[in-house]
């Protein structure tokens, strides 16, 4: 029988408690201080809820196996990130929103003391937020190989240059930090050790944010996602990680995590749409009765339901691979957690603008924007396609 421990549970009831009291209620609030002036300044009542989120112990709650967080297993961790993701500003108030978990995770397995100290330390305090700068538009990104932006040696320093975009975070006022992938070593006859990852602060001269890059028309502030040109940018040696050709090592150890917490932030939109959609159709009355009422909508509940419950149960399992087996084990299954929860929640987030009529469509219902990321979710982190090919690939070995 599936059972959670009784530390996730207690956290679970906690954390629920703390959403029905605290972010559910204040949503439209820090929405509409968001639109007011200057949409990329940070919502005051955010950082409140923030300090309350902290007071409450609910704070840095990922992080297995760590000195750094509470130490919760992925598997325990899952439906506290479930939780979360049923508001698009939960996740920031318990400090464990993207791409600031990813980074988080990176320092604290790959970096140094000087790295944790200077950087991890104020990102886990909430002081400072990061960004992630590893796709570009000049090339397919979906293979990591093609990564043009250069990282070159040249005494006590490396010099970078090259363009990023999708560089998620880094339109926050508060993003102090960006980690940048590029090509250490191009010449390398291992493709996968040409690459490498540095630490680059925000504000290094010749780092400039071009533009920020919407995402159906939503600009997804304060946070936003950004094209990042980097033009003769120099940093000290000592801001590698790991060390050259390390970056494909250290991607993976980062986006197996990221993968499947974008996932399990999903199970939870996608949980709130069809919450949202029951409620709908039973107050919405068409040719005489309740929409309700209507086979349609009752098959679509009833395969939204299913459909939720099943990608739940893929992405405990992909959580149980990674904490038994390791990361590297759980690609597998990790792959599948990324094709199929995406196309879950499209799926429900759809029915439930659906059964909104054209008010799913605005942004009254929170729908669009919903719809919006989930839909972007099958592009990051990696296109379903190339998960596709690993699945399969790893399922034929089996076969050998």
């Amino acid at each position: 029988m599936l059972q959670y421990s009784d530390r996730t549970n207690d956290l679970l009831e906690r954390l629920s408690a703390f959403m029905d009291e605290n972010v559910y209620p204040n949503e439209e609030k820090i929405g509409a201080q968001i639109a007011e002036g200057d949409r990329w300044a940070h919502p005051p009542l955010l950082e409140e809820l923030k300090g309350r989120a902290r007071a409450a112990d609910l704070w840095n709650l990922f992080l297995p196996e760590s000195e750094f967080g509470p130490g919760l297993t992925n598997f325990e961790y899952a439906p506290l990130c479930e939780v979360m993701g049923r508001s698009e500003y939960a996740p920031e108030i318990f400090n464990c929103s993207a791409p600031d978990t990813g980074n988080m995770e990176v320092l604290a397995r790959y970096g140094t003391k000087a790295q944790q100290d200077e950087w991890l330390v104020p990102l886990l305090n909430g002081e400072i937020r990061s960004a992630f700068a590893m796709t570009e538009p000049e090339v397919a990104s979906s293979d990591a190989t093609n990564i043009e932006c250069r990282i070159e040696r040249d005494g006590d320093e490396y010099v970078i240059n090259g363009r990023k975009w999708w560089t998620s975070g880094a339109l926050s006022p508060r993003c102090q930090i960006l980690i940048v992938m590029g090509k250490t070593d191009p010449a390398n006859p291992d493709r996968h050790k040409q690459q490498s990852m540095v630490l680059v602060p925000l504000r290094t001269p010749g780092v400039n944010v071009v533009r920020h890059l919407p995402v159906f028309g939503f600009d997804d502030a304060p946070h936003g996602h950004a094209e990042v040109i980097f033009k003769d940018v120099r940093v000290p040696a000592s801001n590698m990680l790991l060390g050259e050709g390390r970056g494909f090592e250290i991607a993976q150890g980062r986006l197996g995590p990221g993968r499947i917490h974008h996932c399990m932030r999903l199970i939870g939109l996608a949980e709130r749409a069809l919450e949202k959609m029951c409620k709908r159709v039973k107050s919405r009355v068409t040719f005489g009765r309740p929409i309700s009422e209507q086979t349609v909508t009752q098959e679509r509940i009833a395969e939204a339901r299913i459909a939720i419950d099943q990608a739940r149960l893929l992405v405990l399992h992909s959580a149980w691979r990674m904490d038994t087996v390791g990361n590297k084990e759980a690609r597998k299954e990790i792959a599948m957690i990324k094709v199929a929860t995406p196309l879950m929640a499209c799926k429900v987030v759809d029915w439930a603008i659906q059964a909104h009529g054209g008010g799913g469509v605005t942004s009254d219902f929170g729908l669009a924007e919903a719809y919006a990321n989930a839909r972007t979710l099958r592009l990051a982190d990696g296109p379903d396609e190339v998960h596709r090919n690993q699945i399969a690939k790893l399922e034929l070995r089996r076969y050998n």
